[in-house]
Formats: structure tokens, C-alpha cells, sequence
């Protein structure tokens, strides 16, 4: 709107910068509308949901600051301009109560919704705690990989590489470290962003509430495949998850401590693939770091931990 009012009131010489500019924000919003498709204004779950209300409540209690400073900012200008004689000229004003009243009350009163909001929402949100639901969990343990994801069913016997497959309608708890450097789990549309950490184990409740295929990735620079180190995420009815898991265990190689120490290789662009059969303490080992580390990645190993490039 305020667009074409600096068009029709602009000279035209400058029309063709304002077509510019029009173009460029058309296109701003259909990259915006395209992305939020998988980002976390389009919710799938619980959690995203969660989230998602968070975000928008927290934008609504801010805009009510920005808009009325802005409208204001504004009406101060035309109110004091200079051929305005009605208003009031005082050179020699140097303090209001009531102004520092305004400008200090309205900060804290923001600053206390603001908090509440986020304090309730992370004790509801929280990670580590389970999701009310009728079903048991299923669970997954989610290994971060130079620079590719490792999940591995434990109730199932099986893992799969870059892609993740779950029940729709059944919280999965997630128990998450990583092989390597911080990297961080995140699904968007399922919400809760959270670190895989060597030597811990981060714990984190998710649930799909519609079958759909997600994207998910790692958040935290990890190196030079880390813009690659993403994976597919596939929330099936029951039967067909169950159907999935059937047929898993009985497609690749099995993950015992061999395969695994050719899996833990640095390598990016990783298709999916499974396992039919995993080595079932291969988590906790790799949690504890008790396994022998390969010697390409033993430098790796000595470094900085908190995310950086590879040799």
C-alpha cells in the first residue's frame, strides 16, 4: 500500500527505482511464503505448535511497542515542524516525570509479559520432558556424524542414515549425542532445536500429528560438509511405520563396531540407507566414547570441540 502512494506522488523520473523496489519485496514474499512450508510457522506437532505460538505471541506484545513509537515518531515530526505556530516552543525544558515515566514503565512492563511467556513456555516446551499421550514413546537414539545423521531403533533393531521415519500420532523421545564435534538437531515443523554434544546425551520429546515429509538439520557450524548435513524426515500412519520397520529388517548390512568405524568417516551428500541389525550397546559406547576412534579422525578428535573445520 504505502508503495504505490510513493508512486503516484513521486516524480517520474524516479518510477522506474520504485518498480524496482516493488519487484524486489514481490519477490521477498514468495521466497517467505515458499519457506514457511517446512519452517516452524507451519507446525506438524505438539511441540511445533508450542512454538510457533510463542513466536507469534512474542511478535504481537512487540509490535505493540514498535507500531505506536513509530506512529508517534512520526506525529512529533509534523506536530514541531517549523511552520507549525501552535506549537509550543520552550528552549528551555530539560525534564518531564511523566515522559521518563512513559519511556521507562513501558520497557519493564514489555520486559515482564515478555518473560512470563517465555518462562511458562519453556517449562511447558521443556526437552527432557515426556509429552502426554496414550501410547508408550517410541524410541530413537540420534548419533551426529561427520557430516551426516545415524538413528538407530532400539526396539526395532534397526538404523537408518539421513532419513527419519516415525509414527504419526506417538511421541518419539529422542536420546541424542554426537561422534564428533557440537552439532545441533533441529526438524522445524516438530519444533525444539537441541545440541548433540560429545560425552552427553541430550534428551528431547517430539510428536507428528499428520502423515507429511519434513526436512531437518544441523544448526551448528560443524565444518565443510556442514551445509550439506541435513536429512529427510517421513511421519507414517501406524501400519506404515510398522510396515517400514518389517521391511528394514531385512534390507543392508548389519551396524556392528566394524561398520561403524567405516560409517564414522567424514563424508557428505549421504543417501539414505539402513541397516538390518545393530549392535545393541553401539549407542551407549559411542555416548561414553569407549570405542577406539579411527585414525583419520583422531585429530579431529584432539580439536576444538564446539564446531569448526576439519583438516
Amino acid at each position: 500500500m504505502w508503495i504505490s502512494a510513493l508512486t503516484s506522488s513521486a516524480d517520474p523520473s524516479h518510477y522506474g527505482t520504485l518498480a524496482g523496489i516493488r519487484l524486489a519485496m514481490a519477490g521477498m514474499a514468495v521466497f517467505s511464503l515458499s519457506a514457511c512450508s517446512q519452517g516452524v510457522l507451519a507446525p506438524l506437532g505438539p511441540v511445533g505448535e508450542g512454538d510457533a505460538t510463542i513466536f507469534i505471541d512474542a511478535l504481537v506484545i512487540m509490535l505493540a511497542i514498535v507500531l505506536p513509537t513509530i506512529a508517534m515518531a512520526f506525529w512529533i515530526a509534523w506536530r514541531y515542524r517549523s511552520s507549525n505556530s501552535k506549537a509550543d516552543y520552550r528552549p528551555e525544558w530539560a525534564f518531564s516525570g511523566r515522559i521518563e515515566a512513559v519511556v521507562w514503565s513501558i520497557p519493564i512492563l514489555t520486559i515482564m509479559v515478555l518473560g512470563g511467556l517465555i518462562w511458562i513456555g519453556s517449562i511447558r516446551l521443556d526437552p527432557f520432558r515426556p509429552l502426554p499421550a496414550r501410547k508408550p514413546p517410541l524410541e530413537i537414539e540420534v548419533i551426529s556424524l561427520d557430516w551426516k545423521w545415524l538413528f538407530i531403533y532400539p526396539q526395532q533393531h534397526i538404523a537408518v542414515v539421513n532419513e527419519l521415519v516415525i509414527p504419526v500420532g506417538q511421541p518419539v523421545h529422542f536420546s541424542i549425542t554426537s561422534a564428533s564435534v557440537f552439532n545441533s538437531f533441529f526438524v522445524p515443523r516438530l519444533g525444539s532445536m537441541i545440541y548433540a554434544m560429545p560425552g552427553m546425551v541430550s534428551q528431547l520429546h517430539l510428536q507428528a500429528d499428520h502423515p507429511a515429509m519434513l526436512w531437518g538439520a544441523s544448526t551448528q557450524f560443524s565444518g565443510e560438509g556442514f551445509s550439506d548435513m541435513h536429512f529427510t524426515v517421513r511421519s507414517l500412519a501406524g501400519n506404515d511405520f510398522d510396515a517400514w520397520a518389517r521391511g528394514a529388517t531385512r534390507l543392508g548390512p548389519s551396524l556392528d563396531r566394524a561398520a561403524y568405524a567405516s560409517l564414522l568417516r567424514p563424508s557428505s551428500k549421504v543417501a539414505p540407507f539402513s541397516y538390518r541389525q545393530v549392535d545393541p550397546g553401539l549407542f551407549q559406547m559411542v555416548a561414553k566414547q569407549t570405542l577406539p576412534i579411527p585414525a583419520s579422525q583422531h585429530q579431529a578428535a584432539s580439536g576444538p570441540i564446539c564446531g569448526g573445520s576439519k583438516p
